[in-house]
């Protein structure tokens, strides 16, 4: 027997759906890398991401750690230009929380991170969530499921 694939409104719904149900969410860095390079596979989805973060009624935290991750590439690439366009962008996004590791979600990402295996960053992306009051957290790595007090969306299983 046969598997039943969603079909691809029921996904979107589904994205609907989450964001509907969250007064503030958490983003993982995937999200901003796929958005940045206009991933084909996955830039409808993003761009809702950020539609609805700049809406009146959105709200989103990240870590500062987002910002290092995506500025790693254009520095690699000695192009100080791009990493100044993303800063400048990115920095000043409507709605979008951007916390610095304070000692508070360091010490919530030890626990975090002792608890449910997480590598650093994401427990500090996990920690960053929780101390913002997010009720959710979208990415692409499953492994932030282990959170229980947040609700994940995977990009992967929306495409």
């Amino acid at each position: 027997m046969s598997k039943k694939s969603a079909a691809p409104g029921d996904k979107s719904k589904k994205l609907e759906l989450f964001l509907a149900s969250h007064g503030k969410i958490g983003v993982d860095t995937a999200l901003f890398i796929y958005q940045v390079e206009e991933n084909p596979k996955y830039i409808g989805l993003t761009q809702r991401v950020f539609e609805w973060i700049e809406a009146p009624s959105g709200l989103a935290v990240t870590s500062a750690i987002t910002m290092l991750e995506l500025l790693v590439h254009p520095y690699r690439h000695d192009d100080p230009d791009t990493a100044d366009t993303f800063y400048a962008l990115l920095s000043t996004y409507p709605n979008l929380e951007w916390c610095p590791l304070t000692l508070p979600i360091a010490d919530e990402a030890a626990r975090l991170r002792a608890r449910h295996n997480l590598k650093t960053p994401d427990a500090v992306q996990a920690a960053t969530a929780l101390s913002g009051k997010a009720t959710g957290f979208i990415s692409n790595d499953p492994i932030f499921r282990r959170i229980e007090a947040l609700e994940v969306l995977i990009l992967d299983e929306l495409v």
